[in-house]
């Protein structure tokens, strides 16, 4: 019988990167169509898009014209 290596498991991640995380999360804009956050944070200039909606955008726009 053989046997399988165990898979090896994703690296932890680096003490406090958690915290930063939640941080930055705090502090991410809404975007300018339906409100969820977006991946950008506040002090971003211009309209914010969430990902849905910057996808659904550039749909519209490459198919126009």
């Amino acid at each position: 019988m053989t046997q399988t290596p165990a898979p090896e498991s994703a690296p932890e991640p680096a003490a406090g990167t958690h915290q930063v995380r939640e941080e930055a999360d705090a502090a991410l804009a809404d975007c300018v169509l339906c409100g969820e956050p977006t991946e950008y944070p506040a002090s971003t200039r211009g309209a914010t898009y969430c990902p849905v909606c910057e996808w659904q955008e550039a749909q519209r726009t490459a198919c126009s014209g």
